[in-house]
């Protein structure tokens, strides 16, 4: 039997309580659907449900929510565009594993910013920082010559307390001596730049591949060797277009995606 079939439903999720009263309002702009549908996705993100629990039943949100079986419906069809929720056949509607997304065309962003700002926790673990010959990719980035050295920074990401990403920073050694001792664990450095260091960054280039977990990769993340993993190489400009940092940036596949928008050019 999978572990699907022994969650049981749990209506302290969509229960009233003193701080947050269960009610949605017909005085409102706010169509009963989305209402109810934004409750349910901020008891998710709070992990009020967890990973496959089973929601509710429909009955049962008509009856906490005061609905229509149609407006229910509506909710739970949008959670689950969204990811939040998955239903099978014949056993109910169940939380999906969180599958958080980055805008990358929007602006140059940190991680853990870009996280926060969608209500997701958000920190990182150092694995290791030191000082070393820089790669021959890693030169040509950072437009370096002969046998410069760089800091090499590995950190590892968490979202929601799960692994994540694991993140390879490459810069010179006069900032790797400066982030060293700035926090690491709850700031980005893009903040740490700006703010601390008064580097203003101009833009990034990026480039997005896909391949497979190595044995260490797949231990620091939490996944089966062999495991599909997102790779990122980017690269990031001051203001003056001289490139300040290089990153090789590994996201799990199954817990993560990225998002763009592109315009089509006007005809002349």
């Amino acid at each position: 039997m999978s572990n699907l079939e022994h969650q049981k439903p749990s209506l302290v999720v969509i229960s009233e309580t003193a701080d947050e009263p269960l009610s949605v309002h017909l005085d409102t702009p706010s169509p009963l659907y989305e209402q109810i549908k934004n409750i349910l996705r901020t008891r998710i993100l709070e992990g009020v449900y967890q990973p496959n629990q089973k929601m509710p039943s429909e009955s049962e949100m008509i009856s906490a929510f005061g609905v229509s079986r149609i407006t229910v419906r509506q909710a739970l069809s949008d959670l689950q565009s969204e990811g939040l929720i998955f239903r099978v056949h014949g056993k109910g509607t169940f939380v999906s594993k969180p599958r958080a997304f980055q805008d990358l065309g929007s602006s140059l962003q940190g991680f853990g910013i870009a996280m926060r700002q969608m209500g997701y926790e958000s920190h990182s673990k150092v694995l290791s920082m030191r000082n070393i010959v820089a790669p021959f990719q890693v030169q040509e980035k950072l437009q370096l010559t002969g046998k410069a050295k760089v800091t090499e920074l590995r950190r590892l990401r968490f979202l929601n307390r799960e692994p994540i990403s694991v993140d390879v920073t490459y810069l010179s050694t006069s900032l790797g001596a400066r982030l060293a001792k700035a926090n690491l664990v709850t700031r980005d450095i893009f903040a740490i730049l700006e703010n601390d260091f008064q580097i203003p960054l101009g833009h990034a280039d990026l480039q997005i591949s896909s391949g497979l977990t190595d044995e260490l990769l797949a231990e620091q993340l939490c996944v089966a060797e062999g495991s599909p993993i997102s790779f990122i190489e980017r690269t990031v400009y001051r203001t003056d277009n001289t490139p300040i940092e290089f990153e090789h940036l590994y996201y799990r596949g199954d817990a993560f995606k990225f998002k763009f928008r592109v315009d089509r050019a006007p005809k002349a």
